[in-house]
């Protein structure tokens, strides 16, 4: 029997880019199976001719690129070519390959590359609880109060943060390690408490940490490739399980839960056709 694939699934495999993208691809209509603009969750067949902006996309062959990179401040993790100083450009890798997550523009340290749409699926599954290490920089004196109140969970985006794990350096730089990626956690968390981010740096994903200059890339080893696999192969590999929780799921009570009041903690407001269809 011939196999299908879901039409994002197939894209991804090819090394083209992540389902995520792909969905965005398909909904802006400039994906083509068999020269008709297909729907959202549509399968296609290995006999089917899948273009992209009019370009033929194909299986991919031969072994999957799996990089870590530090990305240097001004850096944008998009693909998009249009973007100026956007990562692909800027890695200029022989083959196309496509970063997973995001890492801000003003913010530095590693971030991974790679052509292997499944991996990318499984790091960043919202409930996979995959860890990711930074070291931040503020512009004021950190206090005990303000780690107590990191670590315990700070409300922004209309959730509280996860507990985390949250360690003063110096005077100024802290630590942490989150289980989670919204939006600017970090550089939210901070803001709610008065502070404001002046440098941050992602150190470590899971099991891989930042052992590469500014600007530089190497290859993940074999045993690394193997380790990451192993601490991600509980990911759930359903669509679904990549689709946001409820507001309300990510809401965990707990005694010392702050208010949100619109104020930091120093009393001032914040700123604010032919073609196979799913069955």
């Amino acid at each position: 029997m011939e196999e299908l694939k879901r039409l994002n699934k197939f894209i991804s495999e090819t090394g083209y880019c992540s389902r995520r993208e792909a969905d965005k691809l398909i909904e802006e209509g400039r994906v083509t199976i068999n020269g008709v603009v297909p729907e959202m969750g549509t399968k296609v067949s290995l006999e089917d001719e899948v273009r992209i902006d009019g370009k033929l996309i194909t299986e991919k062959r031969g072994k999957s690129v799996y990089l870590a990179f530090n990305k240097p401040v001004g850096i944008e993790c998009t693909t998009n070519p249009d973007v100026r100083n956007n990562i692909v450009d800027y890695i200029n890798y022989p083959t196309r390959i496509f970063p997973i997550g995001r890492l801000d523009k003003a913010s530095e340290g590693l971030i991974f590359m790679t052509d292997d749409g499944d991996i990318v699926n499984k790091i960043l599954r919202a409930r996979n609880n995959h860890e990711k290490e930074y070291i931040v920089t503020v512009n004021k004196p950190i206090t005990d109060r303000f780690i107590q109140r990191m670590g315990n969970g700070v409300p922004i985006l209309d959730t509280i943060t996860r507990k985390c794990k949250v360690e003063q350096v110096s005077r100024y730089i802290f630590r942490i390690v989150l289980t989670q990626g919204l939006n600017r956690q970090i550089r939210r968390m901070c803001e709610f408490l008065g502070y404001e981010v002046t440098a941050l740096k992602r150190i470590r994903i899971i099991n891989i940490s930042l052992d590469v200059p500014v600007g530089r890339y190497r290859d993940l080893t074999p045993t690394e490739i193997k380790e990451l696999n192993k601490l991600i192969s509980d990911s759930s590999k359903t669509e679904e399980a990549s689709l946001p929780k409820a507001k309300t799921e990510n809401k965990r009570p707990f005694t010392n839960k702050p208010k949100n009041t619109g104020r930091n903690e120093n009393g001032n407001r914040n700123r604010k056709g032919d073609f196979r269809k799913r069955k």
